[in-house]
């Protein structure tokens, strides 16, 4: 590997490996799986371990921006029952896993540069026990 690691900012908005930046992290356009590993410095994604993190902010950022969309449209635009609906039937899906993905990625990348894992037996004792 050449070169210094991309920020994990960067790394997260381009769904890029967060030590090279090159390889994706995702194993299709619409999945949220990670591959095992990254193909263009061999890193291994096992460490990855972002949990319900991703899931909360886009629940978070999903209802304030659909919420505040269905409202507008409602009241500024009379939209009948039937095209809301069908706008935020469709849209919110889309939304959510491309939410989804981006704070999914960007979460592994902080992950990454931070150097976080999982407290094990080791990392609980004590220094002078």
């Amino acid at each position: 590997m050449t070169g210094t690691p991309p920020s994990p900012l960067a790394a997260g908005l381009a769904r890029r490996c967060p030590r090279c930046g090159k390889g994706d992290v995702f194993k299709s356009l619409v999945s949220l799986a990670l591959k095992d590993k990254c193909e263009a410095c061999e890193l291994d994604y096992a460490f990855i371990d972002s949990g319900d993190g991703p899931a909360v902010f886009a629940i978070l950022i999903l209802g304030f921006v659909v919420l505040g969309g269905a409202l507008i449209a409602e009241f500024k635009f009379g939209v009948p029952v039937w095209g809301h609906v069908l706008l935020w039937g469709v849209l919110t899906p889309l939304l959510a896993i491309g939410l989804l993905k981006l704070l999914k990625a960007t979460l592994a990348a902080l992950q990454f540069h931070y150097k976080a894992r999982e407290a094990g037996g080791s990392d609980l004792k004590r220094p002078g026990l």
